[in-house]
């Protein structure tokens, strides 16, 4: 778009000049006013197959062509427009119902208007991000009108005219003169219906004789509108019925000026609001000024944001600071009799479950032992950022009854438990009640207690693999949709037959050196098919080693700012599943063309090293090259091949030194520092007889090579870092580890302290490290691990960055106790990598094919900066995503066993990681997965609907779980505890959970 608006301004022909005046303010909180030139002209085409002036004037491309016209000769038509219809919406409709424009029956013949385009992009880059792709659709036929810049569209804000009531003028003028324009060049002109939701808007459309109608009224007129009319954001019809109401459960936000001034003097503070997984009434917000996170407490304090949302919030007094909550909490169980019709009739935003359940916290955060525990609270004065976005969900069975055709209020019930429940209207009850469905909210005003959403469509029944994959890559936000054809036509031509040229005097040889002669392997995890890297080592005659890491050189296939580059950008990374991959790049590439297989040449981006034998740097240097990979081997492949004293050929004798040598590595890294670090990793096993049932899951096990493998892709990493910062002073891509603040450790220090009487230094990295190893119980082996899965959740997460967006000293990566790090080794599946690639292909001076097409976003800050926010978003949610596959797999994988064996236990060893008044959590290592443990979960000698009470003992971590009456039947559990659990997969109980299942953990002994 800026291109195009650079050519209309650059065009010596331009008819008209005008200004426009643009308000801004600046952070110190100043007023600017920004006048700039616009150049106005007649030849911007109305782009309809119909008009043949248009066709004969339009302004022709840098190629010379001129663009091919997009809106239909024919378009559809419909009774009240019977020589079809153009659509040309405004931008809230665009806002709340991007879902039906996406729909792919209807919908067609779109015009956006560069003003609509434009302040969508302020409002929702998310949503303008996906009207451009409809953009780029052939079969949805929407086209981009630059009305700002034709001289008969263009609109200037009048005095005292605001912003909003200028750019619904400027739609009316394009409206108008489409429809005029129209009617000149045809004799049966297509009607141009403009779409808004704004009533006065309507009233003055229809007063100049122009077609105007709300989404919902445009809907009604479609064939199947009993399907789309449940995707119609309810936010726009529910307004009157506020407005008649009257009743307000929530406080007011505070006005965009006053949380300005009040962030500037340090009486607001802006951060994202977190919901905690255990309690949904109990948040947090993390703010500069403070180390320690602020408490939020109660669906008032919380004031209608959600888990996501940047907020502003104000401290509470001292006298209601409050001990964050030791109570399990679930909206699910607690509200489960809310009837999502009778919002009008509700008195207060808190349930009587609720009330009870707070004043409970309130009570306890007032004792004596609780008062030292109160913490900074806060409520939420205002929202700055939704996080608005499509969710997936079920509805609660028991909520709402079809009837009829007629629709039914009923309760979308999230998957993520962080989010509140969803009123949404729908005629398809019957047929949703069961189903996994995607909705998106619309509104959360202060007159209803829950947010006001939209159904968009199901996804299929609960439980199947199919519908709870997509469910997953919704829920993370995972882009898993086919290349577009625009993305396939970027991979070579010759498909699979392309081949790394024989002549050497090829283009694609110039810059690159000849590797192939070294004895060069792979080792990767079993089954692996996108080989970003392989290594090799020899002696060389002073005694020292030459050691190379070669990467696939991806960035020879993907090229700066084609189709294929922005795809892979947006991307960001690839996805692993259990069963499946999500690719970042086509497969013919990832797979195939870029992966470093055996016995076949490759193009890669080797780094090498000479080493000395106690694993000093000598020196490195890069280069472009051709390799030849000998072997692909698994790690356990690999181990055995050095274990196996009869091997005694080059490759192996190399492989032996690389272990050598990373063992060194290692060892100078643990010495400055590094961290050991534990995260829960688990493989499942498929059941070789049938790809649909898993046979086991089984704790993913570490062997030698896969240190070797991980210590010299981090000496790379860490050696391109240098290399590219040092050209790059301001715009490396970089990856850092902020040193956590000391707070992030106390719970854990506390904990550790009063329970096994160890001291947790956290005074560096080194000091950290230093006393994680002394965290040994000697019964049982599995703590030091465990205390190493909690520590890591202290960190904080590593970032990408630009260099320029952080002093030197910050570029740290605290695990790893390096001064500087980057990605460079996997630019298959990490976006990331491959900017480093370019970054350090400039830096060497390389001048091969292709390298005469300079990316100005390898020295454009803000791009880059743009970039590493959303790198850091993908990377994130993709392992949310694999952890989320784990664990459904997981559950599968039990309920086949079950089904297979009914009376065959499953019961292993679980550690108690955190104490609740009423249940615990605990950590089962042979899944890989943590999950609740209440009360009726603890199997005592009794019957089993027997009601379970509990003694909370804050200051010891423990918990005496008894029935009624009878505390001399009882079982206590302390926090770091091993236990002896059953695992197993079940149907939870009640009509409102029918068809969802959950992990159940029940203790047996301890």
């Amino acid at each position: 778009m800026k291109s195009l608006k650079r050519g209309l301004a650059a065009d010596a022909n331009a008819a008209n000049i005008a200004s426009k005046v643009y308000i801004r303010s600046t952070r110190s909180g100043r007023v600017q006013k920004i006048v700039r030139e616009q150049y106005l002209r007649t030849d911007i085409p109305c782009s309809s197959q119909l008009c043949s002036a248009c066709a004969a004037t339009a302004v022709s491309d840098a190629s010379g062509l001129v663009p091919k016209f997009i809106l239909s000769k024919r378009p559809v038509g419909t009774k009240a427009f019977p020589n079809g219809h153009y659509l040309m919406p405004d931008t809230n409709v665009l806002l709340s119902g991007m879902d039906l424009f996406e729909d792919t029956a209807h919908f067609h013949d779109v015009i956006v208007l560069q003003t609509v385009l434009e302040e969508l992009k302020n409002r929702s880059l998310p949503l303008y991000n996906r009207l451009m792709a409809l953009t780029r659709s052939e079969e949805k036929r929407f086209y981009l009108f630059f009305n700002e810049f034709r001289s008969e569209t263009a609109v200037r804000r009048t005095e005292g005219e605001t912003i909003n009531d200028r750019n619904d003028r400027a739609v009316r003028m394009a409206a108008s003169w489409y429809t005029s324009h129209l009617a000149k060049v045809t004799k049966k002109p297509p009607t141009i219906v403009m779409l808004t939701n704004d009533q006065d808007n309507r009233r003055k459309t229809k007063k100049e004789a122009l077609v105007a109608l709300s989404l919902r009224e445009y809907v009604e007129g479609l064939d199947d509108a009993d399907r789309l009319l449940d995707m119609v954001s309810q936010s726009a019809d529910s307004q009157e019925a506020r407005l008649a109401q009257g009743d307000l459960f929530y406080p007011e936000y505070y006005s965009m000026s006053r949380m300005a001034t009040g962030i500037k003097a340090g009486t607001l503070h802006q951060g994202v609001f977190n919901v905690s997984p255990y309690n949904y009434l109990e948040g947090t917000v993390k703010v500069p000024a403070f180390d320690k996170p602020l408490l939020i407490l109660g669906r008032e304090s919380s004031n209608r944001s959600i888990s996501g949302d940047v907020v502003v919030v104000e401290v509470l007094p001292k006298e209601q600071w409050k001990a964050p909550s030791t109570q399990i909490l679930d909206e699910e169980a607690l509200n489960q009799n809310d009837n999502p019709e009778d919002e009008e009739q509700e008195e207060s935003v808190v349930t009587e479950n609720e009330r009870r359940a707070l004043q409970e916290e309130v009570r306890r955060a007032h004792t004596a032992s609780a008062e030292s525990r109160a913490q900074p609270t806060c409520r939420v004065v205002g929202v700055m950022k939704r996080n608005w976005r499509q969710l997936v969900g079920t509805i609660d069975a028991a909520s709402g009854t079809a009837s009829g055709t007629r629709q039914t209020t009923v309760f979308l019930v999230p998957m993520d438990k962080r989010i509140p429940k969803i009123r949404i209207r729908t005629r398809q009850v019957d047929d949703l009640v069961g189903k996994r469905i995607v909705a998106a909210i619309d509104s959360w005003n202060r007159d209803t207690r829950y947010p006001i959403g939209h159904y968009i469509r199901s996804l299929g029944e609960l439980e199947t693999k199919e519908a709870e994959t997509e469910a997953l890559l919704l829920e993370y936000d995972v882009q898993y949709r086919p290349f577009p054809k625009a993305v396939l036509d970027c991979l070579p031509a010759e498909g699979h037959d392309w081949k790394v040229p024989a002549d050497q005097g090829h283009p694609g040889w110039k810059g690159r050196q000849d590797l192939r002669h070294l004895l060069v392997c792979s080792i990767d995890p079993p089954g692996c098919q996108d080989i970003d890297d392989a290594l090799h080592a020899r002696k060389l005659p002073n005694g020292n080693f030459e050691v190379g890491v070669h990467i696939a050189d991806v960035s020879h296939f993907v090229k700066p700012n084609n189709a294929m580059d922005a795809e892979a950008s947006s991307r960001g990374t690839t996805v692993y599943l259990v069963d499946k991959r999500i690719d970042m790049l086509p497969m013919l590439l990832g797979t195939d063309l870029c992966s470093l297989k055996p016995y076949v040449e490759r193009y890669a981006f080797s780094t090498l090293w000479e080493l000395t034998p106690d694993a000093e740097i000598v020196s490195s240097s890069f280069t472009k090259s051709v390799i030849l990979s000998k072997e692909g081997f698994s790690y356990e492949q690999a181990q055995k091949r050095i274990d196996d004293p009869s091997a005694t050929d080059e490759l192996t004798q190399g492989m032996r030194a690389l272990l050598s040598l990373s063992q060194k590595l290692r060892q100078k890294r643990m010495d400055a520092g590094a961290l050991n670090l534990s995260s829960p990793e688990v493989r499942i096993e498929a059941d070789s007889e049938s790809s649909d049932s898993l046979a086991d899951v089984k704790t993913k096990a570490h062997l030698a090579t896969n240190s070797l493998v991980e210590e010299f892709m981090l000496l790379a990493n860490i050696t391109v870092a240098k290399k590219i910062q040092t050209v790059f002073p301001q715009t490396a891509l970089l990856r850092r580890h902020a040193t956590p603040p000391a707070s992030n450790f106390t719970d854990l220090g506390e904990q550790l302290k009063r329970m096994r009487g160890f001291e947790l230094d956290v005074s560096s990295s080194k000091a950290l490290a230093d006393s994680l190893d002394k965290c040994i119980d000697p019964q049982h082996p599995f703590f030091n691990t465990l205390i190493r899965i909690m520590a890591t959740r202290c960190m904080t997460s590593a970032e990408y960055f630009c260099s320029g967006s952080h002093a030197e000293p910050e570029y740290r990566h605290y695990g790893l106790a390096s001064e500087i790090y980057t990605h460079f080794t996997s630019p298959i599946r990490r976006y990331a990598d491959l900017l480093a690639h370019r970054q350090l292909a400039y830096a060497i001076g390389y001048t091969g094919e292709g390298s005469d097409i300079v990316d100005e976003g390898l020295r454009n800050k803000g791009k880059l900066e743009r970039v590493c926010q959303n790198l850091n978003f993908r990377h994130r949610n993709a392992q949310m995503a694999g952890r989320a596959s784990i664990e459904y797999y997981v559950g599968q994988a039990l309920k086949a066993r079950a089904e297979k064996t009914p009376d065959a236990a499953i019961n292993v060893d679980g550690y108690v990681m955190r104490v609740f008044e009423n249940g615990i959590v605990v950590f089962v290592p042979q899944f890989g997965i943590e999950g609740l443990v209440r009360l009726e979960d603890f199997e005592m000698r009794s019957e089993e609907d027997s009601r379970r009470e509990s003694k909370f003992d804050a200051d010891n971590y423990s918990l005496t779980v008894f029935e009624k009456g009878r505390e001399e039947v009882s079982v206590t559990v302390e926090l770091f505890q091993q236990l002896k659990v059953r695992v197993s997969s079940e149907e939870k109980g009640g009509a409102r959970e029918k068809g969802k299942r959950r992990v159940r953990i029940i203790v047996l002994s301890t």
